[in-house]
């Protein structure tokens, strides 16, 4: 269509659906001059896990309506109207997440790869990043997916301990992400990342210690540890409504942050945004995808619910994969979209920036915002180096308050 616009749901000049979307001229006329991602969304799982809230389907919740094949298809049909429209610019990142990816297996995985890769140019030194359920894995499987072009793993670990891995239903056993880490450098990937979850109930400081001990153990560039979020309608929020578990606790969250820190650090792995760590020695160990989310980059997420942003247009996928392909024959599988405006865009710049150990430029702060800035750096939560602000230890552990303090 190619029609500028404001607001949600419709462009300046007309209303459109989400049938109808198309992103407009306005937004495209910068794609290439940012970092361009692509995001695929595998939205199968064995299992589900209690505290997870994904747009994840299991075998016996989609039945015969879909599959690995007819989402695969869909996959293709997305990519290409997505390159025709965009133009194919050249992808410095591609992201396969899930769901579990891994259970497409070494050819499934590799055709997704191909499948970009056919209506796409793909860098020269382009990133290439799937997570995998350590179960769903194995030295073939490794030797597969690198033969066929990823440059990364990133593998679900959460803990070693084994009752912990209970209380979130995780079906993995507490030694298979430290040795399929093991196995994945061994099949030549220099960039292995293992996910780390703290603070789930019933967890103790000596099996998080358990668990930095197999991180380290495994010799990875890469680690993401995130604290425990009940998200609404999961089973965990469930038990935890009804007191069969207790709500994780703030205070317990910081000290455990900071042990993950300190136990990090000493090892040479280097926070680069609040939640995440790379080896110091190497700037290459540092999620460029990620970054590209947290710099303001465009991206395609294609898949089932996948999310994409282009030139401050964002639009998200049908959610259901039977749906999703089906869509998928009429063009973009839009469910809905919305032209950020300047103040969505602004909040969106500080909420990202900030959590980045470069920091947010004061440039990219508003008057109130500086004004602000002092505030939370005579508070001890930041300091201002090279015309930036940047978290300190305690800012860290403080940073949705940071954030808020400077939007006001």
């Amino acid at each position: 269509m190619g029609r500028s616009g404001t607001g949600k749901g419709g462009w300046e000049d007309g209303r459109v659906t989400a049938a109808e979307f198309e992103v407009p001229e306005a937004a495209l006329a910068g794609l290439g001059t940012r970092p361009f991602g692509i995001y695929v969304h595998v939205p199968f799982c064995a299992t589900r896990c209690g505290y997870c809230d994904f747009n994840t389907y299991t075998a016996g919740e989609l039945g015969s309506s879909s599959s690995p094949a007819s989402w695969l298809s869909g996959l293709r049909r997305e990519l290409t109207a997505a390159a025709d429209r965009f133009g194919a610019p050249e992808v410095a990142t591609v992201f396969v997440g899930g769901g579990t990816p891994s259970l497409l297996g070494g050819d499934g995985l590799a055709a997704v790869l191909d499948a970009v890769r056919e209506r796409f140019r793909l860098a020269a030194a382009a990133e290439v990043t799937t997570e995998s359920n350590p179960e769903s894995t194995s030295p073939e499987f490794f030797d597969r997916i690198r033969a066929a072009g990823y440059t990364r793993v990133s593998l679900g670990m959460q803990s070693a301990a084994r009752h912990v891995l209970a209380v979130l239903d995780r079906t993995h056993t507490p030694g298979r992400a430290a040795a399929a880490a093991l196995e994945a450098r061994a099949a030549g990937f220099d960039h292995v990342n293992l996910d780390v979850i703290y603070g789930t109930p019933g967890e103790r400081d000596e099996d998080l210690d358990l668990t930095l001990d197999a991180v380290l153990g495994a010799g990875v560039d890469h680690v993401s540890a995130y604290a425990l979020i009940v998200e609404d309608g999961t089973a965990l929020a469930r038990r935890i409504r009804r007191g069969e578990l207790p709500a994780p606790d703030d205070d317990v969250l910081a000290a455990r942050y900071e042990r993950i820190d300190n136990r990090l650090a000493a090892a040479g792995l280097d926070w680069y945004e609040v939640s995440n760590w790379a080896a110091a020695s190497d700037p290459a160990a540092q999620c460029r995808h990620n970054l590209g989310y947290w710099d303001g980059g465009d991206w395609l997420g294609a898949g089932p619910g996948a999310h994409s942003h282009v030139g401050g247009v964002r639009w998200w996928n049908v959610k259901h994969p039977a749906r999703y392909a089906a869509a998928t024959e009429n063009g973009l599988p839009a469910a809905d979209f919305e032209i950020l405006t300047a103040e969505q865009r602004y909040t969106e710049t500080v909420m990202l920036g900030v959590r980045l150990r470069t920091g947010l430029p004061l440039s990219k702060l508003d008057a109130a915002g500086r004004a602000a800035a002092d505030t939370v750096v005579a508070d001890g939560l930041a300091r201002i180096s090279a015309g930036r602000l940047i978290l300190t230890d305690r800012g860290r552990l403080l940073a949705d308050g940071v954030v808020r303090t400077l939007l006001g």
